[in-house]
């Protein structure tokens, strides 16, 4: 890292650009921190990344009224703990950045994570929670990878492990949707309609075997419920409980964690807090929120806003993944029923 120092001029003008910032060509960056060590640290490793650094300077300038400059490729805030005016402040640099399609970064604490998520809906920012220098380095890395350069991902091997996990429940639900269409459909569904009531079509069963053909009605195959929340909440205790004998690393499965948590939550019609939700996953925050936001991508879980507190936003489970969690446990079900 001294190598890279060495380009930076630290001295007096620290919040402006100049030939003392970005020596090397790259994508541009704009650092926000008060803690100065920070700053300079977070220039050392932009500098090794092959970023240019255009911009180092504390949260105040983010205060600053008047029309703001444009942003560069990629801004870096860190914001321990935030108040309201720099949370609103927050809320317009993540707009910002969402037109100008700049990437961003920001670092805060876990006591704050709820507001600081809260504001940021726009720009899709990577968020990272007290973290290390090494979590920085990974989220430069997942902006070259984003901004087009040959720079392998860190966390390809969550990425793989979350897409099988995704295809095991879709085989799952596919081979239960296969079931149901012999037959087995429950009165819960709302396609039900007598052939008295105005329902002249005729379908063909081969194209559409969801439906029930032994008789007059037509009846739609609908999902399982979903599983009992007490059963959900004794099935996470237990795999809780694995960490008191072994180490709780051998076991990581944050994915999986944070499906059980939201499906006994969407039970008891709870809602849950990007906190709370790093907390289920067992992992530290910063992996349990790009967790979060790789399972968003591939439609598992999906960010819904408070109507009460536009400020705050919680996260649910999609009707795709509720949907695959029923079929789970009815399968799981089934399976238990067919031992005894």
């Amino acid at each position: 890292m001294a190598q890279a120092a060495s380009q930076f001029d630290y001295g007096s003008n620290e919040s402006g650009s100049g030939p003392g910032f970005g020596a090397r060509a790259g994508l541009a960056i704009s650092i926000f921190a008060d803690r100065g060590y920070l700053r300079a640290e977070m220039a050392e490793d932009a500098a090794a990344a092959g970023l240019r650094v255009a911009q180092m300077t504390d949260l105040a300038r983010l205060l600053e009224p008047g029309d703001p400059p444009a942003l560069p490729d990629l801004v870096l805030v860190d914001c321990p703990v935030i108040d309201g005016a720099e949370l609103a402040a927050l809320s317009r640099l993540d707009q910002r950045a969402s037109k100008s399609g700049s990437h961003l970064v920001v670092s805060t604490s876990m006591g704050s994570l709820d507001d600081v998520f809260g504001c940021l809906d726009q720009a899709d920012a990577q968020i990272l929670v007290t973290p290390t220098r090494a979590d920085r380095v990974i989220a430069l890395g997942r902006v070259l990878a984003r901004s087009g350069n040959r720079v392998r991902e860190l966390s390809e091997e969550d990425r793989l492990s979350l897409l099988r996990l995704t295809e095991q429940v879709s085989q799952i639900a596919h081979k239960l949707e296969q079931i149901s269409s012999h037959g087995a459909a429950e009165a819960s569904g709302p396609f039900r309609f007598d052939s008295a009531s105005g329902y002249a079509g005729k379908l063909d069963p081969k194209l559409d075997p969801q439906f029930d053909w032994g008789s007059d009605r037509l009846v739609r195959a609908s999902r399982p419920p979903l599983p009992d929340p007490r059963l959900v909440r004794k099935i996470i205790r237990q795999r809780q409980l694995r960490a008191r004998f072994f180490e709780g690393d051998l076991f990581a499965d944050p994915a999986w964690d944070m499906l059980l948590d939201l499906t006994a939550a969407r039970v008891e019609h709870v809602r849950v807090s990007v906190t709370s939700l790093c907390i289920a996953s067992g992992v530290p925050p910063t992996t349990a929120l790009r967790w979060i936001g790789q399972m968003t991508d591939v439609g598992l879980l999906q960010r819904v806003d408070d109507e009460t507190d536009r400020r705050r936003a919680f996260i649910t489970l999609t009707d795709k993944a509720a949907d695959a969690m029923a079929r789970y446990f009815s399968e799981l079900g089934n399976s238990v029923a067919s031992m005894v």
